[in-house]
Parts: C-alpha cells; sequence; structure tokens
C-alpha cells in the first residue's frame, strides 16, 4: 500500500503559505500537507516528511537540520535564476506563473534519490581548500600564505572555481562552501 507524501511547509508567510498548500493539494494528491509558522513551530524530532518547503534563511539558521535532508527541501525564492546553484538542494521560483510552478513541482517530484551536482566533482582538492579558505574570509594574500602558494596561483584557482561552480560573488561561493558540506556557518 502506497502511502500519501508527507510535506512539511515552514513558512512565516500566510498566504504564501495557504497558496503553496492549495496548489500541492489540487495538483499532487495524494498529499498530506502539514503548516508551521515558524522552524520553532515545526517539531524536527523525526524524519516523517518526505519534502520540506522553507525559505533560504530558515535553511541557513537550522543548517544541522536541512542539510542532511537537502534532497527532500525545497527552497522558495524570487528568483531562481540569481539563486546560487546548491547541490541537492531543489529550487522553486514563487515568481513563475502557476503552470511554471506546477511543472517545476513535478519535476522536484520525479526526482528520485539523492540528487547530486556534477560540477561539485569538477573541483580539484586543492580548489576545495581555496573554497574554503574563501568562505572563512581570508583575502587573496591569506590564502596564499596559509597553503603556501603562490597569489597568482590563488588566482588561478578562484577563475577555475567560478567558472566551474558559475558562482562570482564572495558571498555566493560561501553559501555553495556551507550547502555542499565544505564548511559550516559555525567554523572559523
Amino acid at each position: 500500500m502506497r502511502r500519501d507524501k508527507q510535506i512539511a511547509i515552514i513558512l512565516s508567510d500566510t498566504l504564501q503559505s495557504a497558496g503553496l498548500q492549495s496548489v500541492l493539494t489540487d495538483y499532487f494528491s495524494p498529499v498530506e500537507v502539514s503548516c508551521f509558522p515558524s522552524f520553532a513551530a515545526f517539531s524536527p524530532n523525526n524524519d516523517y516528511y518526505d519534502y520540506y518547503f522553507i525559505q533560504s534563511e530558515t535553511f541557513i539558521l537550522n543548517i544541522d537540520f536541512f542539510l542532511p535532508r537537502r534532497a527532500k527541501t525545497v527552497t522558495l525564492t524570487h528568483n531562481a535564476e540569481a539563486a546560487p546553484q546548491l547541490s541537492g538542494v531543489h529550487l522553486l521560483d514563487v515568481k513563475s506563473s502557476q503552470e511554471g510552478i506546477i511543472e517545476r513541482l513535478r519535476h522536484i517530484f520525479s526526482v528520485k534519490g539523492h540528487h547530486t551536482d556534477e560540477r561539485s566533482k569538477d573541483l580539484s582538492a586543492r580548489e576545495i581548500d581555496v573554497l574554503q579558505l574563501i568562505a572563512a574570509g581570508c583575502t587573496n594574500k591569506d590564502i596564499a600564505d596559509r597553503l603556501n602558494i603562490s597569489l597568482n596561483t590563488v588566482l588561478t584557482h578562484r577563475k577555475n572555481i567560478t567558472a566551474k561552480l558559475g558562482i562570482k560573488t564572495v558571498s555566493g561561493l560561501t553559501f555553495y562552501a556551507i550547502m555542499n558540506g565544505f564548511t559550516s556557518v559555525n567554523s572559523e
């Protein structure tokens, strides 16, 4: 016997939460949707839910909970094209048309197992070292000193990381490093 999809919507915006719940129940039945106004109201004691719909801020503030569940997490965004591409995290652009949202949800629900981003496999061990230090807030000179490499080598690694990941900003690279487990929010 197949059970209904269990979905948790953790959004502070009541209207957005109600609209998402309506789309899910109207187009993706059978589903069981539970809505929570905040992560504090949500009881993360078990892995009961098949999918979690959240804002990116909720992901960051509760990264210890969501990072291991990133394949089951759908992050709502206002511009999916400008958002950093995160390994295993599904993005849902809330400014899309209803048809676009429904199509994106169909795609998300059709993905089986753990979704991986092939681009992260392209990073060399040294590029990951550089990425971790970028995420830690180090300057190019600091990175060169810590890794005992030249400043030009650091710049080359940064250029390669940017090209491979398609992320150009320090904040985007930091977010990518956190989302892929290369660093944590609490690391120095």
